[in-house]
């Protein structure tokens, strides 16, 4: 119940504090002073004459500008008895101080007796946007003691609190008695949502605690919780140790379970999160959460464990993240994700239980000027039942240095890389260790009338040591050294043509990219493809010189690529743009192409269309059109329709079967649609779908949301079907309902 109710009554503390400090520095009207303001109406905010101060009578110590703010004070009418020795304002009162604005019908200061009193329509304004409502308020002992009624508080946030009566004792304690606490807006003669009463609220500044009697939780007027006493830090403590709100879940494999939750705070830049789930069908699962920060980095965990008592096997997770700057040039980080197998995450519904994979890397950085250098490895957890049989390499090292040198007085510049890499797979006895060197020359130029250029000349060196590699498995394996050196010359041609109309901007820009390198064998035979086995041409790689993503396969061959790209922007909103490309190979041997289930010179069309004509409309659709029959094999289109009263969203996936001897691929279908409507100012619904569009396809997930929300409150009921091709998981349903109350903190189930 750490954060049951830690801001039940968060401006406690502003309100209580400003006795101490309202009229601290403020002026005294003496016969001198007082014909500048009797007889006065209307007077706004003079400054009053520091001649005989509140502060001289409240303490020792002689007042500095820094510690005594100056002080703003107006009234209709001001009376000063110098018999009974009481100065009385009324009409229009304001004094401020600093962050502090005081108004008030009426305001009484007794000299003798030290006592200030503050009467009728009582408003105390903060800077922060704090503003606290009362009837009376008498300040009393050198102010260190005070007496309000009727108190009602409203927060920055529209939080609300109020009290019949509130008062300030002994080394700063403040008690309140039957105080309401609530976030939520209430119209006159009806109870908000929800609200938190209690009998009596006490407030130890010295121990930042605050304390409670007789507090009841209510919905709607109506009780709902009750506890006779309640402890927890007061909204000063920014961090402390107690007990969270428990989580309950149920599921197929842990059947009932509760998850406790205790946080402690082992310093202000440490802490330790211990949440142990207890499940009817599976024991204990012991899981829990690390933070710590550094000067120059932080680490952060989280991680589970078990022992299943049906297989007597141990299962567990770890999700860790770590970095740390070394100096203005050096950063290291690490990311750790790994489980013990590939139901573990599905079975206690763990964040990342839909991947396909859990990738753990280490990192090391530098940064100088134009240069760049990292040093990485990477392990690959396999949790996806489709890939299951996969064999997930292992990488280390994997070694990157880049430098690009600054440019001459013509523009050109050069670029070189160094890449070193080890692959290692985890089943069977195959490896790689890979060198490559880069080194290329770039100028580019914009001629007189516009035309834009970029000439690119390169050279890549590979060496090679493999160990067991298998090509066809009609061959034998091939181990030893192979290397290869593929020089490779380009040239890009742009010409934006820019049309102004009335609304909009258009640009039409044609687009040339020229390609020159011999067409010699990649070696694939002997050299194993581990970075670049995407060989899908599309539009992101079409205008490329390489478009392979990484280093192990060269693009050869020479070959001209051309496009157009039409954009349109509206001078107030809106943005359309067009992209179609094609490319024309002069050879053919083992190149992206042919990977690509391309045949001929002529590669088919790629393209894209973005359209955003308002903010209803939002479109972006990427395709491939066969060269011959004008067929699509390729089909990537997503969209949001409609304002957040109703919006659809769309997202369409195709893609060709593709069988050629380098690359297989099955054909894929798919369309995803979620419709999300606000029914109301408060409740929504959401429905999604995922379905296999090929022959004989279902659904692939499908599920609904109905959530209430407003300012103070947040509900969501939820139900999802995943038709998961794992048998363990077939079929499987998930419900789910989370309950979530403003500053107070939230429970759901699943």
């Amino acid at each position: 119940m750490y954060n049951s109710l830690k801001t039940i009554f968060i401006t406690t503390a502003c309100a209580l504090i400003f006795p101490s400090t309202l009229l601290a520095d403020y002026s005294i009207v003496t016969p001198d002073t007082q014909k500048n303001i009797t007889d006065s109406t209307g007077v706004k905010k003079p400054r009053i004459s520091p001649q005989i101060n509140i502060t001289d009578i409240l303490t020792p110590k002689p007042p500095t500008d820094k510690e005594n703010p100056e002080v703003y004070f107006s009234a209709d009418e001001v009376e000063n008895n110098q018999e009974l020795s009481i100065i009385t304002a009324n009409g229009n009162v304001e004094i401020i101080r600093d962050n502090l604005t005081v108004k008030a019908d009426k305001v009484i200061y007794n000299q003798k007796e030290d006592t200030l009193s503050a009467v009728g329509n009582v408003i105390i304004l903060e800077s922060t946007g704090n503003v606290v409502f009362t009837d009376y308020a008498e300040l009393s002992d050198k102010m260190t003691k005070a007496d309000m009624k009727n108190i009602r508080i409203i927060l920055a946030d529209k939080t609300r609190i109020s009290a019949d009566t509130f008062r300030r004792g002994n080394k700063d304690k403040k008690i309140m008695t039957n105080a309401i606490y609530t976030p939520c807006d209430a119209c006159e003669d009806s109870s908000p949502l929800w609200r938190i009463k209690a009998r009596k609220v006490e407030h130890n500044a010295e121990d930042q605690d605050m304390h409670y009697q007789n507090a009841t939780l209510e919905l709607k007027g109506i009780p709902v919780f009750y506890t006779p006493f309640l402890s927890h830090p007061d909204p000063t403590v920014k961090r402390r140790s107690g007990f969270l709100f428990p989580r309950i879940s149920s599921n197929k494999y842990l059947g009932g379970a509760i998850q406790g939750q205790y946080f402690w705070a082992i310093s202000d830049q440490e802490d330790i999160l211990f949440n142990p789930i207890i499940s009817s069908d599976k024991g204990i699962i012991y899981s829990g959460g690390y933070n710590k920060y550094f000067t120059k980095g932080h680490v952060s965990g989280t991680g589970s464990f078990l022992r299943d008592p049906d297989t007597h096997k141990d299962r567990g997770n770890i999700f860790a993240y770590g970095r740390y700057e070394i100096n203005d040039y050096w950063v290291a980080d690490t990311d750790i994700n790994y489980a013990s197998d590939s139901a573990y995450l599905k079975d206690l519904s763990l964040p990342q239980k839909d991947d396909s994979w859990l990738t753990s890397r280490a990192r090391l950085q530098g940064f100088d000027n134009r240069n760049y250098a990292s040093l990485e490895a990477y392990y690959y957890k396999i949790i996806s039942y489709n890939l299951r049989n996969t064999d997930a390499p292992i990488v280390f090292p994997l070694f990157s240095y880049d430098n690009i040198s600054s440019p001459n007085k013509y523009g050109l510049y050069n670029q070189n890389t160094l890449s070193m890499a080890s692959i290692t797979h985890k089943e069977g006895d195959d490896s790689s260790q890979r060198i490559s060197l880069i080194n290329s020359w770039n100028l580019p130029y914009t001629s007189s009338f516009g035309a834009k250029y970029k000439f690119v000349a390169s050279l890549k060196s590979d060496l090679y040591y493999v160990n067991d590699y298998i090509y066809n498995r009609k061959a034998p394996a091939y181990d030893g050294v192979v290397g290869r050196i593929f020089p490779q010359a380009g040239i890009e041609w742009r010409m934006p043509f820019i049309r102004t109309a009335e609304n909009s901007h258009q640009i039409i820009e044609p687009i040339i990219v020229a390609a020159l390198s011999p067409n010699q064998s990649n070696k694939i035979d002997e050299i194993p493809n581990e970075d670049s086995q995407d060989v899908e041409l599309n539009d992101t790689n079409i205008l490329n010189l390489n478009r392979y993503s990484g280093y192990d396969r060269n693009d050869v061959g020479s070959r001209i690529s051309y496009g157009l790209n039409w954009s349109s922007y509206g001078k107030k909103w809106g943005r359309t743009s067009v992209l179609l490309a094609q490319s024309y190979e002069f050879e053919k041997d083992e190149s992206f192409a042919d990977a690509d289930g391309q045949k001929g010179s002529f590669t088919d069309y790629v393209g894209r269309v973005y359209a955003s004509p308002n903010e209803y409309f939002d479109l972006n659709y990427r395709f491939k059109i066969d060269k011959n029959d004008y067929k699509i094999t390729y089909s990537e289109l997503s969209s949001s329709i409609g304002p957040k009263i109703l919006n659809l969203y769309l997202s369409y996936t195709f893609f060709q079967a593709n069988n050629t001897s380098t690359f297989r691929r099955k054909e894929r279908e798919e369309l995803y649609t979620s419709i999300r409507a606000l029914l109301t100012r408060n409740w929504s619904v959401s429905l999604y779908n995922r379905q296999d569009m090929t022959q004989g396809g279902a659904a692939l997930e499908k599920g609904a949301f109905i959530t209430y929300e407003d300012e103070c409150t947040k509900i969501i009921f939820n139900i999802e079907k995943d038709n998961s091709n794992d048998p363990n998981y077939e079929d499987s349903f998930e419900f789910g309902a989370t309950f979530f109350l403003k500053t107070l903190g939230g429970i759901g189930t699943n």
